[in-house]
């Protein structure tokens, strides 16, 4: 059920890379027939980034060595974006299944670099919140 609402949310923040529309939002949101319980979820992630979006940037700057977070290709910045307001800001999710899902959608949208690159950015997040 989530994936499919992190697969919208994802798309609503990679739009919004270019037009912040409620329209938009509103148009993906029904073409990915989100019932109820997904579109909370989605919202949930996409007011989340929308929220923390400095807070996270700066941890993209962080961890994306030879890359400021203005460079990152959209598509990868926006599942790293979703990845990151999950491992922070939503407790019942495992960050592993953030990691896992963050993958999966940038191999699905984008390169299979970026898998590695989005994968290896989000373990050295997590690695580094542990010490």
């Amino acid at each position: 059920m989530r994936s499919k609402a992190r697969e919208c949310a994802f798309k609503v923040i990679f739009a919004g890379e270019f037009s912040d529309s409620e329209d938009v939002r509103r148009a993906l949101y029904r073409a990915s027939e989100l019932n109820k319980e997904e579109r909370e979820y989605a919202d949930l992630l996409c007011g989340l980034v929308k929220e923390h979006r400095e807070e996270l940037a700066a941890v993209l700057d962080k961890y994306s060595i030879g890359f400021s977070e203005k460079r990152i290709f959209p598509v990868d910045k926006s599942a790293l974006l979703i990845a990151l307001a999950e491992i922070y800001y939503v407790e019942d999710v495992p960050p592993v299944v953030s990691i896992d899902e963050a993958v999966g959608l940038v191999k699905k949208y984008s390169t299979e670099k970026s898998a590695g690159f989005v994968n290896g950015l989000l373990a050295a997040v997590i690695a580094g919140d542990e010490k």
